[in-house]
């Protein structure tokens, strides 16, 4: 229930009732022992409309949102390395950190945690990947009919294409289109995740990018540009195994807790209802409110 539905229940104004729930937020954090966490990741996400950003920090171990601040630049980590001491934690303990590509997020975990290992989130790299292959769609329904209407094919795995779709890209195959070779270098690099071996992992990284070079896909240079820029930080996962498919759950839950409440008075209270719902915190609360 949002903090409005319960002022109504219980007949009180709901800002006594916000500073109630603040209060014990703030107590059951502060309790909070951050010495065991070893591999975490970093996200952000919109508190409101227009350019107003949160970034987040989550344990990867335990699926559980560590501190939340405004913001999505380089000061983000410095606050949340703050933070993290404050709560026991010891920056050499930090392994791995996933993140998406942002300088800001890169600069101030190398500063703050110069013992981690950054690895590039998976997500955010077929993401960019398939921004690739929409271009090459894109500029290719102008020279063929058949491609019109077929976005979302191509953004798919074949996995989760309906029965409709597969027989549309079965009949697609057959023709010589750029974006049929588009949407196989996706599958292929798809394909990379799933690797164990470094030594492996290097040489099929390799030898795709180099298929992808001589495809000559012009709409598909800027995702092979972004692969090489981030060539180290890709490899690492092949390493740390850790990627922010947790972080992109909790994400969706934050936007939910947005949209239920539809406007917190201030980003306190909404980062407040974030540690509330993600933090799985110890709340020590009087017996009496502990029986109601």
């Amino acid at each position: 229930m949002t903090v409005n539905e319960i002022s109504q229940l219980v007949d009180e104004h709901d800002t006594r009732i916000q500073r109630v729930v603040n209060h014990y937020v703030d107590q059951a954090r502060a309790k909070e022992d951050y010495s065991h966490v070893e591999n975490i990741g970093i996200d952000e996400t919109s508190s409101k409309k227009g350019h107003n950003y949160i970034t987040f920090f989550v344990d990867l171990d335990h699926s559980k949102v560590l501190y939340v601040t405004e913001g999505k630049d380089a000061s983000t980590i410095d606050k949340f390395y703050l933070d993290y001491i404050l709560h026991q934690g010891k920056p050499e303990s930090i392994k791995n950190i996933c993140c998406d590509m942002s300088p800001a997020f890169i600069k101030g975990s190398k500063v703050s945690f110069p013992e981690a290992k950054i690895t590039y989130d998976k997500f955010h790299v077929m993401k960019k990947i398939n921004e690739g292959v929409d271009q090459v769609r894109h500029e290719g329904r102008h020279e063929n009919d058949f491609l019109k209407k077929t976005r979302y094919i191509w953004l798919k795995n074949p996995e989760n294409l309906t029965k409709r779709q597969k027989e549309k890209i079965a009949s697609l195959s057959k023709m010589n289109l750029k974006t049929l070779r588009a949407y196989n270098l996706k599958l292929a690099l798809k394909e990379f995740w799933e690797i164990d071996n470094l030594i492996t992992a290097v040489s099929y990284l390799q030898k795709w990018y180099l298929w992808a070079k001589r495809s000559r896909l012009e709409p598909f240079e800027a995702s092979l540009e972004f692969i090489n820029r981030n060539w180290q930080g890709i490899m690492q996962y092949i390493t740390s195994k850790i990627n922010n498919g947790i972080l992109e759950g909790i994400n969706s839950f934050i936007q939910t807790v947005k949209r239920k409440a539809r406007k917190f008075r201030n980003t306190k209270n909404f980062i407040t209802a974030i540690y509330l719902k993600c933090s799985k915190l110890d709340f020590d609360l009087p017996q009496a409110l502990a029986h109601n």
